[in-house]
């Protein structure tokens, strides 16, 4: 069985192990303005190292959040594309996923 690197949750349940870019973007298809407004996207564990979130407002934009502390990486954007914030996000985890990775296995002499 392969390692989870992060794993996509959205509000109202759906819950995917390192989803890829299809996969995003119809969790962001499926966002609405009634029951499931965001989804989020971090490493598992107690206290992820770093997120991502998908937030559906009000007027049909969609707000997307990038934070990694450690990297001092902090994005708020906004985007009408679903595409586009599903091939972003796509980019952005396997950037950091590839850090973090790196980050984790490294030791100090």
């Amino acid at each position: 069985m392969a390692a989870e690197y992060y794993h996509a949750d959205t509000e109202n349940g759906d819950y995917i192990v390192d989803p890829s870019e299809d996969a995003l973007f119809m969790l962001i298809e499926d966002l609405n303005a009634t029951d499931n407004t965001f989804l989020t996207i971090e490493p598992p564990g107690e206290e992820p190292a770093w997120y991502a979130s998908v937030s559906l407002l009000e007027n049909g934009v969609y707000e997307v959040e990038r934070n990694h502390p450690e990297r001092r990486i902090h994005e708020l954007t906004t985007e009408t594309d679903r595409g586009k914030i599903a091939k972003d996000l796509t980019i952005w985890l396997a950037a950091t996923g590839r850090f973090t990775r790196q980050s984790s296995t490294a030791t100090d002499f």
